[in-house]
Order: structure tokens, then C-alpha cells, then sequence
């Protein structure tokens, strides 16, 4: 076996494994990894079919964790996350499974439809089809050893590894039914074996445990769906300038900075700028957002959105592995690979679920006959024990409404880091905002100014040379400002950057300082003379920056940041939902508490430092609460880490999708709400799933035990049991954001 292409150094894999038949081969798989050296952890997903295996590289490599998955008797791939080819040829083999399913059970079913006939010709009294016993066994003997060799192969490698599985099962009770039949004929001969025998029980069972497992094949598929969508928007060429001409490339041979040239209506292979041209770019299988968005020259791009009209040429800034697009694959099959703590309770119930099955069986036997005193009736009531038993639904009631879940909210942009954070998700009840950027459009711009000196331009000047040093967004409001009145500025020494207040540095030889009231007091610059017509400011939702030179007030601006249309909308959806909103901002307590009363939070702090909104998160924690945090995930990384989860609002940065648990793909206040909403309908799901699944077998199992089931029916209650737990949460792909329309 060759060592499959992954990077060893990142000391961690996610490998697709086949033959797994239930969640108690889930459950036999991780017990098996985690007994084989170097590896530190094994999260198994019976749904998705992937094994996520931590391991250290000094004492195990990809080839011996193959080995441990095969010894286990499983299969294992290990699928290269950047070669679009890869997964191609990981769909032929799915979809060539399902197709060789389907065939198997078109196969079984037309050798088992003669046998359902002349049943149902008994049951009716109809004696028109009544097929010979030796014809019985030649049409069910294919059924049970043929097409049946599945469950034992399965069933053989399952208790060879100490465990058991539905395949167990299912052998057990088929192969009795089966035997005992073939025991009939030779025993009563073939004339008094008419009518008595259970060939067609056998064949019945089979024939609806693989109906059961292509329907759950192809429902499976479906859960997977947002995933596969997203993985098609990645094209296999790219149309690159080298050496002057225009060469087809695959896309794995992209660099950095090489130019790419995007037609009308073809998929934007790369993440980049513009360089040359205009158009307009469909970002809604990535952002969620259907209007296409306006770009032109120097506009960033993502790769896997669709060109619209113009002919463009993009400078490559990231490719592969490092592409937006990429990403988000990962966060989402990460989210999908992931076990809820639920689903860990569930597979220690798998684990021991099928010993208990074959032994509540071998009492059933055994209380029919020597209480009843007849073998058949002992036989059927055991047989129909062991074909009813399902520990797929169980196994599967969890992994698919989280496949499901997360990949309806990633069709809307909204983008879930791991099953940690879904299931905080449902339950949180206090969500504190960011200001800037989060509620607000994150564009300030300067609206009035105050000179003590009666120079606007002498203080714009003094100002924007001194932002020149800063990325905060309030800096670029003063130097679009500075722009827009053509003023020449100078070099700025000494910058310093004053957390939650302000900036200072050297400017011509003066020391300039920049910031809030706090900081100008704390520097002993008098502002009360001026004091009024800030507070003026500030009660219109204004935010306040104060200018001093030297030690004296040079002045003061008046910056607005206008509200996103959304904002308002959101919060009242929020408080709808039973939420408690908070508003936490650095900027003037008046401010702070005029945005706070335009949105409708239930409180607004001002003043607040990034320290500060950390203390506070841990604070609503103290009292009980589940806190979300909303912030752009950089200037609010202390408060999203310390939150139960961390929302990031922007077009997810490298910085937003780490440190936050959610990651909005839009700048839009309306997916907070949305993003609970989701998560809230998946648990939902969750405890429908299970609800049916614990049912269904606590009295599934005590029925058929007591006689009320035939085999037959028994099985078909069997094989349809996962299929409706998968249905179930299929329904979750129906689940749509609640987005508000903007102004």
C-alpha cells in the first residue's frame, strides 16, 4: 500500500472509510484507532463515512493508520482537500456504490417476488400461486448466500474484532429462518413441508434491509448536499497570463500572483484583485447574498463565484488549500465531522446494543418454547427479535440533522466552526453587539469639525498626518477627509497607539495626540470650553474625537458611521426569540447610548475597552447566561474567546474564521438571529431523531418479543426505520434565513 499525499506535520487526518455498515462499526473503528500507537484521538462519523484521527507524526504515519483501519476491516481513503480530481473520483466510486445497490436489490427483489406472491395468495386463501418447496429454496438460496454475502462478511469481521453490528443481526435472524426451513423439507418431506416453510422470511428481510440501505444511501447524499455544491464551484482550469500569452492551466499549477483571465458568465477560479477590467460577481453559493455585487479594478475577489457580464483579468493572491473557497469546505466538513456529546452517549448505547438484542432473542426462544411448547412459534418470535432491532437509527439520528443543519446555514453564509459551537448555538439567551462595523456600516465619515484656532485645514492636516500610522477605522474617515481637501501631509514619528483610547506621535516636530475625552483629560488637556457642543455630538449618535497639540486643545470632529438597515430588524428579531441584547462599544457613553436607543438593545455601554467587553461576557456567564458575542473578530478576539460563542460579521478573514465559532460570510446584523435559528431547528431535529429512534426500538423490540410481529414485517419496520430518522432531517434543507429588506 503506498502512503497516500498528506502533509504528516500537520499531525492530523481526515480519511473517508468504507464498509462501515451502522453506528456500532463507528463505534468498533475508534475503539480500534485508539489502540493503535502514535494516534491521539479518533472521532469516527458513521454518517458522513470519515474518520478524524489526530495522531503524532514521530510514532505512527498515514500508511500504518490504513493499516489500522483495514485490520479493523475497513477500507480507507485519505482525500487530497486541494485536487478537485481527487473528490471527482471519490463520486464515481460513491455513486458507482449505489449503483451497484441498486442492482443487487433489483436482483433480490425479483427472486423474492415469487415468494410474496403465493404468501400473500396463502393469507388470502388463494391458492393460484403455489410454488413448489424445492422452487422456494432455489429462489431464496441466492437471496440469503449471494446477495446476502454482505451481512455475513460484515457480521464475520464484526465478531472477529469482539464486537457486534446490525449485520449481526440480521445473519443470525435470516440464517435461522433460513436453516430452519431447510430443516422442514428434509424433516416433513415435500408434500407436508407445503405451506410451512419461511424461505420467503429469509428472502422478505433481505430484500428490505438493502431497500432500506440504498434509500439511506441516496438520503444520505442529500445531507451532503451543500457540500458537494460547494465543491463544485471550484473550476478544474484556469485561463493564465504567461510569457505574454493566455494558457490553459489546471488549477493546482497556479501560483500567487499570476494573472488570470475570467470570461462572462465562467467561475472565478482564485481568490484576488481586479487588475484589469469590471463587472459584476454572484457570491450567493458562498455569501448567501443572491444580488450580484459591483467590482472593478482593485476590488477583491473570491474564487467560486460566478463573472457576470464583463471580461476581467484577476491578480492571484491566494490558490489552493489558502483559497476562501477551500476554507469554508473545511469549516463546514470539520463542523459535520464532529460529535455532539449527545452522540457520544448514543455509541456507548450502540456498543453494547446488539449483545443485548441477541440475548433479549435467545429469552424470547427460549420462553415460547418451554412455556409454549412449540419450536416454530419460539423460532418466529426470536427470529423477529433480531430483525427489528436497529441500532442505525440510532447511530444516525445525530450526524445527519448536524450534516443537514450546518449545510443549510452555510448555503445562506453562515458559516458553523464545529459541533461545540452549534450546540451552544441553540441554547443562547444574551448576545452582546460590537458597535463598529457589526451594527453600524464600518465607513465613518467626517460630518463637522471644531477649530479652537479657526483653521479647519491646520487641523485636518495635523490629524490625517498623524493617522497616517493607524488602520482603525476612524483614522480612514479623517484621511478620506484629508484626501477629498487635496491637503498635503507629512511624515508622522513616534506613533503609538493607545488601546480603547486614542494615538499619539510626532508631527513636524510636534506631538500630536488624538483620541477620547478619557485620553485627552488623562493627558492634562482642557476640553470643557468645548465639552458642550461634543456632548451635542454625541447625543445625535456622533462619535467624538478630540485633537490636542503641544499640550493645548487643537480641536475636535464629529464622526458618523451610519447604521446598517438591518440593525434595528435584527434586534427586534433577537428579543422576539426571547434574547437578551446588549450593546458594548469603546466610543462616548452618549453615543454609544443613542445607537443603542435607535436599534432597540436592551442596554448600551459606552466606554468600554476590549478588556472590558471580555469582563463583561464572563460576567452574563457568572449569572446563568449563554452569551453570544458579535464582533469582526479582531479588535473583539479577548470577548469572542471569551463568549460561549464567538459571531464574526464580515466576509470571513483568516483572523475571523479562528478565533470565532460562527463566522458570517455577509457584513448582515440579520444573521445572528438567523445563525441561532439554525441551530436551534437542528437540535430540534436532534431530539426528534432520537425520540423515534429510542421508541421505536423500546417498543419495537417488546412486540415482536410478545408475538405480535411476523418476521416479514418486522424486517420492513427494521429497514425503514433509519430511512424515515434520515428523512427527518432532511426536512432541515427546507430551513431558510429570515433576512430583512434593506432600504
Amino acid at each position: 500500500m503506498s502512503t497516500p499525499a498528506i502533509n504528516l506535520n500537520n499531525e492530523h487526518v481526515l480519511a473517508s472509510v468504507g464498509g462501515m455498515t451502522c453506528s456500532a462499526c463507528a463505534t468498533r473503528l475508534e475503539k480500534a484507532l485508539l489502540r493503535a500507537p502514535g494516534i491521539q484521538s479518533a472521532t469516527v462519523n458513521f454518517a458522513t463515512e470519515q474518520a478524524d484521527i489526530l495522531f503524532d507524526p514521530e510514532n505512527t504515519d498515514a500508511e500504518k493508520i490504513a493499516t489500522a483501519i483495514s485490520n479493523a476491516g475497513f477500507t480507507a481513503h485519505f482525500p487530497n482537500e486541494s485536487n478537485a480530481e481527487d473528490e471527482d473520483a471519490h463520486r464515481e466510486r460513491e455513486a458507482a456504490a449505489i449503483q451497484r445497490e441498486f442492482y443487487m436489490l433489483l436482483l433480490s427483489a425479483l427472486l423474492t417476488l415469487p415468494l410474496v406472491a403465493q404468501m400473500i395468495g396463502m393469507v388470502t386463501g388463494n391458492m393460484a400461486i403455489h410454488l413448489d418447496p424445492w422452487i422456494e429454496l432455489m429462489l431464496a438460496s441466492p437471496v440469503q448466500f449471494y446477495i446476502g454475502a454482505r451481512f455475513y462478511k460484515a457480521a464475520w469481521k464484526s465478531l472477529r474484532a469482539g464486537s457486534g453490528n446490525m449485520d449481526v443481526l440480521v445473519a443470525m435472524g435470516t440464517t435461522t429462518a433460513f436453516a430452519y426451513s431447510v430443516y422442514l423439507l428434509y424433516a416433513l418431506g415435500v408434500d407436508q413441508a407445503r405451506g410451512q416453510l419461511y424461505f420467503e422470511a429469509s428472502a422478505v428481510i433481505i430484500t428490505l434491509v438493502l431497500l432500506g440501505k440504498y434509500m439511506e444511501a441516496r438520503a444520505k447524499r442529500g445531507t451532503t448536499a451543500a457540500i458537494r455544491q460547494l465543491m463544485d464551484l471550484r473550476p478544474k482550469t484556469a485561463r493564465v497570463i504567461r510569457d505574454g500569452s493566455e494558457v490553459e492551466l489546471p488549477i493546482l499549477q497556479l501560483r500567487k500572483g499570476d494573472v488570470v483571465v475570467v470570461r462572462p458568465g465562467e467561475s472565478i477560479p482564485v481568490d484576488g484583485k481586479i487588475s484589469e477590467g469590471a463587472t459584476d460577481v454572484d457570491e450567493s453559493l458562498i455569501t448567501g447574498e443572491s444580488i450580484p455585487v459591483e467590482k472593478t479594478v482593485g476590488d477583491p475577489v473570491t474564487g467560486g463565484a460566478i463573472n457576470g457580464t464583463g471580461l476581467i483579468r484577476i491578480s492571484a493572491t491566494a490558490v489552493g488549500a489558502d483559497s476562501t473557497l477551500s476554507k469554508i469546505i473545511r469549516l463546514v466538513e470539520n463542523a459535520q465531522a464532529g460529535k455532539a456529546p449527545i452522540q457520544r452517549l448514543v455509541d456507548r448505547i450502540s456498543g453494547v446494543f446488539v449483545p443485548v438484542v441477541v440475548a433479549i432473542a435467545t429469552v424470547t426462544f427460549l420462553g415460547w418454547y418451554f412455556i409454549g411448547g412449540e419450536l416454530e412459534a419460539a423460532i418466529v418470535a426470536g427470529v423477529s427479535v433480531l430483525v427489528i432491532a436497529c441500532p442505525c437509527a440510532l447511530g444516525l439520528a445525530t450526524p445527519t440533522a448536524i450534516m443537514t443543519g450546518t449545510g443549510a446555514a452555510a448555503r445562506a453564509g453562515i458559516l458553523i466552526k464545529d459541533v461545540q459551537a452549534l450546540e451552544q448555538a441553540h441554547a443562547i439567551n444574551a448576545v452582546i453587539f460590537d458597535k463598529t462595523g457589526t451594527l453600524t456600516t464600518g465607513q465613518p465619515t467626517v460630518v463637522d469639525t471644531l477649530s479652537t484656532g479657526g483653521d479647519e485645514h491646520e487641523l485636518l492636516a495635523a490629524v490625517a498626518s498623524l493617522q497616517q500610522g493607524s488602520e482603525h477605522p476612524l483614522a480612514k474617515a479623517v484621511l478620506k477627509k484629508a484626501a477629498e481637501a487635496n491637503l498635503q501631509l507629512v511624515a508622522v514619528s513616534d506613533f503609538k497607539s493607545h488601546t480603547g483610547f486614542g494615538v499619539s506621535g510626532s508631527v513636524n516636530g510636534a506631538k500630536i495626540i488624538t483620541g477620547n475625552e478619557e485620553f485627552m483629560r488623562n493627558n492634562g488637556i482642557e476640553i470643557d470650553s468645548q465639552s458642550s457642543q461634543g456632548s451635542e455630538w454625541e447625543s445625535t449618535g456622533k462619535t467624538v474625537i478630540w485633537i490636542a497639540r503641544d499640550g493645548a486643545l487643537l480641536g475636535a470632529m464629529a464622526i458618523a458611521d451610519p447604521l446598517r438597515p438591518e440593525s434595528a430588524p435584527a434586534v427586534a428579531e433577537l428579543k422576539a426569540m426571547g434574547i437578551r441584547t446588549l450593546l458594548l462599544s469603546g466610543d462616548a457613553v452618549r453615543a454609544v447610548n443613542e445607537i443603542g436607543r435607535q436599534v432597540g438593545v436592551d442596554e448600551a455601554r459606552g466606554a468600554v475597552k476590549p478588556d472590558d467587553k471580555a469582563a463583561t461576557v464572563m460576567q452574563l456567564r457568572a449569572e446563568g447566561l449563554r452569551v453570544g458575542m458579535i464582533g469582526d473578530g479582531i479588535n473583539d478576539a479577548p470577548a469572542l474567546a471569551a463568549a460561549d460563542v464567538g459571531i464574526a460579521m464580515g466576509s470571513g478573514t483568516d483572523v475571523a474564521m479562528e478565533t470565532a465559532g460562527v463566522t458570517l460570510m455577509r457584513s448582515n446584523p440579520a444573521l445572528v438571529p438567523a445563525a441561532i435559528s439554525v441551530s436551534r431547528a437542528t437540535w430540534r431535529k436532534i431530539k426528534q431523531n432520537l425520540f423515534w429512534a429510542f421508541v421505536y426500538n423500546i417498543v419495537g423490540i417488546p412486540f415482536a418479543a410478545m408475538g405480535f410481529l411476523s418476521p416479514t414485517i418486522a424486517g420492513a419496520a427494521m429497514a425503514f426505520s433509519s430511512v424515515s430518522v434520515v428523512t427527518n432531517s432532511l426536512l432541515l434543507r427546507r430551513w431558510k434565513p429570515k433576512l430583512f429588506k434593506q432600504d
